[in-house]
């Protein structure tokens, strides 16, 4: 049976089958049923790890160990206020780190992550979202278009739909739009910081080169 640890470009927490590229952490956050309580956080500290590290195994939502939260990839995991784990994801948390220093004045780690926790939820554990123009953004950034989410990447809105990419739209030259990935996390990209892009995101961009 699902259970309810997929994380959607929103925020948003929720029960489905389709498996994630990347896991994350962000504390307990279920009972001994492996059911989600009220809290969507018990620290600031949100990292995104790989699926697989060294011989590790572990069972899913043990009780009283961290919880594992799932995403589709490492785009949707940087809106949902995520960054790379430091210790299985070594490369990618330096890289991550250097263009963080250079987009802020970074100081050290517990301060850079309550920096973005401050940025990615409000008081009510809303997820924030902002406006920005289109042309500012860095491929990578996820955007609320048209009622769903959207990877932006080189002339394309990528269309999210939980467990795969959809449809790539046309990126439009101009204007103001919604911005689900924290501002931090922009000015990261925008210093070099680059996720890789999704196996279906990738295919609907050849076809559509392909015309």
């Amino acid at each position: 049976m699902p259970l309810q640890n997929r994380v959607l470009p929103t925020g948003e927490i929720i029960t489905a089958s389709w498996r994630g590229g990347f896991m994350g952490n962000r504390g307990i956050l279920h009972d001994d049923n492996r059911r989600l309580k009220t809290a969507r956080w018990t620290h600031p500290h949100w990292v995104t790890c790989v699926l697989r590290y060294k011989d590790w195994h572990r069972e899913v939502m043990t009780p009283r160990h961290y919880t594992e939260l799932f995403f589709l990839d490492e785009s949707s995991a940087l809106a949902a206020g995520h960054r790379p784990c430091g210790l299985c994801r070594r490369a990618d948390y330096t890289a991550f780190r250097r263009a963080w220093a250079t987009a802020h004045r970074a100081q050290d780690l517990d301060h850079d992550d309550r920096m973005l926790h401050a940025a990615r939820v409000d008081r009510t554990r809303r997820h924030k979202r902002y406006e920005a123009e289109i042309d500012t953004l860095p491929d990578g950034t996820f955007l609320w278009h048209e009622g769903a989410a959207h990877l932006l990447w080189a002339q394309h809105l990528i269309r999210f739909d939980a467990g795969r990419y959809i449809a790539a739209l046309p990126r439009p030259a101009s204007g103001r739009v919604t911005v689900l990935t924290p501002k931090p996390t922009v000015a990261a990209m925008l210093a070099g910081y680059r996720p890789a892009l999704h196996a279906t995101a990738e295919r609907l961009l050849e076809a559509r080169s392909n015309r």
